[in-house]
C-alpha cells in the first residue's frame, strides 16, 4: 500500500527516461542487473514507476548508461518526488527549465481536454499571437531569446497533425472572453481567430466556446486546466500512463493524479462540455469577431 502515497507522475517519468537510456545504450535488462548487482525485477519495477525510487539507485543507473550529468541531475529531482504526496513541478528548482515535463506528457497523451478561460492554447497559437505574449511574460529577454521560446512552443504544434504515433485528439472549449481579449494588434487576433478555425477542421481537434451567456460556470473556480489520458500499453503488458489533470500559474504547474483530484476535474470539463456551444455554433461565433474586427 505505502506505493500509493507518491505521486505517480515522476515515477512514470523517470521510468519511461530510463527504459529509454538504457535501451540506447545498449544494455539489456539481465545485463543492468548483472552489472548492478540488482534483481531484474527491481529494475522492471522502476521502469515501469511502480514504487518511489532511490537517488542513489537512479545515479548508479546514469553512471552505467552513460547519461549526461545534466540528465542525471534531472532525474535525480525525478527520484526525490517520487516520495512525495503530490507534486509541484517548480520551474528551475531540482528538476531545471528546459525539462519540461508537461511537454513529454502531451506528446505521449491520446487525449487532450482543454479548458481555457483566458489566453489561446499553446498548440493552438499563431507565431505572432505568441510573440505577444512572449513580450508580456519575458520582459526582460531581448527578441531572439523570445523568438526561440516561441519557436519551442510552435514546434510542440506538429503533434496535432504527426503520422506517427497517432496525433491525440484534443477537444478545447475556450472562454468567450479568450476571443475577445486582444494580444498584439487587430491584425494578430484576426490571424489568430482564423487559424482557429482552420484548426478545428482537423479530424482529431474540436473548438468548443463557452459564452457568457452561460454565466457563472465551474471553469470560473477551477480556472485554465488540462485533462490528459494516455493509451494502453502494447499488449497490455504494463498500466497505461495514468490521467493527469494540468494547472499551471505564473512560477510553476501543478499536476493532480490521485483519483479525487481527477474526479473533481473530470466533473468541472462535464460541467462546461454541457454549456458550451457545440461546434458550429462556435464556428460561427469566431467568424462573428473576426467579422466584427475588420470592420470596426
Amino acid at each position: 500500500m505505502t506505493e500509493d502515497v507518491g505521486s505517480t507522475v515522476p515515477r512514470r517519468q523517470l521510468g519511461r527516461l530510463l527504459r529509454q537510456y538504457r535501451t540506447e545504450a545498449g544494455v539489456t535488462l539481465d545485463a543492468a542487473a548483472e552489472a548492478l548487482e540488482y534483481s531484474r525485477q527491481k529494475i522492471w519495477r522502476i521502469e515501469c514507476g511502480m514504487g518511489p525510487v532511490r537517488v542513489l539507485d537512479v545515479k548508479a543507473m546514469c553512471e552505467l548508461y552513460g547519461v549526461s550529468a545534466e540528465m542525471t541531475e534531472a532525474m535525480r529531482g525525478l527520484a526525490t518526488e517520487t516520495k512525495s504526496k503530490g507534486w509541484w513541478h517548480a520551474y528551475g528548482d531540482a528538476v531545471p527549465s528546459w525539462f519540461e515535463l508537461y511537454v513529454g506528457l502531451e506528446s505521449a497523451a491520446a487525449h487532450l481536454r482543454q479548458y481555457e478561460e483566458t489566453l489561446i492554447p499553446g498548440l493552438l497559437q499563431t507565431r505572432q499571437y505568441a510573440l505577444g505574449l512572449a513580450r508580456l511574460d519575458r520582459p526582460s529577454a531581448n527578441e531572439e531569446e523570445r523568438e526561440r521560446a516561441v519557436e519551442v512552443r510552435l514546434q510542440r504544434q506538429s503533434l496535432l497533425t504527426r503520422r506517427l504515433p497517432q496525433p491525440p485528439r484534443l477537444d478545447a472549449t475556450l472562454s468567450e472572453a479568450v476571443l475577445h481579449r486582444t494580444v498584439g494588434s487587430r491584425g494578430v487576433m484576426i490571424g489568430q481567430l482564423t487559424r482557429l478555425l482552420e484548426v478545428a477542421e482537423l479530424p482529431n481537434v474540436t473548438v468548443r466556446v463557452l459564452p457568457f451567456a452561460a454565466g457563472a460556470h465551474a471553469g470560473s473556480v477551477a480556472g485554465s486546466f488540462v485533462i490528459l489520458d494516455f493509451p494502453a500499453t502494447k499488449g497490455g503488458r504494463a498500466a497505461p500512463e495514468p490521467s493527469v489533470a494540468y494547472s499551471e500559474s505564473l512560477t510553476g504547474a501543478l499536476y493532480l493524479d490521485k483519483p479525487d483530484e481527477l474526479a473533481a476535474y473530470r466533473a468541472a470539463w462535464k460541467s462546461l462540455d454541457a454549456l458550451a456551444l457545440d461546434e458550429a455554433q462556435s464556428t460561427d461565433m469566431i467568424k462573428r469577431i473576426i467579422g466584427e474586427l475588420r470592420h470596426d
